[in-house]
């Protein structure tokens, strides 16, 4: 699978061509908010998380639904896969900082 990544699919204002865009995110439940460094791109069917860090991190997105979803870890540069907003739009509010593994 090829690399997406945010600059190809979002536009600076946080538009996407087909989805939906942002950054990290601040507030609202769960753990701590991803970096702004860290960045992602949904559509229907996957949410793309790029990691532009210059540091690893164990990450997770949030939906207004709770769905939860098992943390991956992303290297610098590199791009993980969560699902999207599916047909019945279940957005991602935010990406999510996850523990360290034990």
């Amino acid at each position: 699978m090829a690399d997406i990544r945010f600059s190809s699919r979002c536009s600076g204002d946080g538009g996407a061509v087909h989805g939906r865009c942002g950054r990290g995110g601040t507030g609202g439940r769960g753990g701590e908010p991803a970096p702004g460094c860290v960045q992602y791109a949904a559509t229907w069917r996957y949410t793309h998380v790029t990691n532009a860090c210059d540091t690893a991190y164990r990450l997770t997105v949030e939906y207004p639904d709770g769905t939860g979803v098992p943390c991956r870890e992303a290297q610098p540069g590199a791009t993980v896969t969560f699902p999207g907003y599916g047909p019945g739009g279940n957005g991602v509010l935010r990406v999510r900082l996850c523990p360290p593994p034990l």
